[in-house]
């Protein structure tokens, strides 16, 4: 995560919280590297940064994990909770805004 810990402190949920939408269930380790595919390498999110962030967004109950047995090994893997999918939307609909509004000030016209 390194020079962009300090951006993605605030928006590490909402970033979970958007690949698991577009992307069903995932682990945590396939998190980390879809975000590095996305970003071309821009956003390398750590397991010490992502797991903490899962383990937050199912204890306040925006995702639940189920475990699944894969080539032998268990691994558990991570979805949107269906009861929770109107205010996942909303915080992926804020962080959009926030970006366009940033972005805005950065590169004014």
């Amino acid at each position: 995560m390194n020079q962009n810990r300090s951006f993605l402190t605030g928006t590490l949920s909402t970033i979970v919280l958007a690949l698991l939408k577009d992307n069903g269930e995932m682990y945590g380790y396939e998190i980390c590297q879809k975000t590095r595919e996305l970003t071309n390498e821009g956003i390398q999110l750590t397991e010490g940064a992502i797991y903490p962030t899962l383990h937050k967004l199912e204890k306040n109950g925006l995702i639940i994990s189920k475990k699944m047995k894969v080539n032998g090994r268990t691994r558990k893997y991570y979805l949107i909770n269906v009861s929770s999918k109107v205010e996942v939307d909303q915080q992926i609909h804020l962080l959009s805004r926030f970006t366009i509004h940033l972005k805005a000030i950065l590169n004014p016209a």
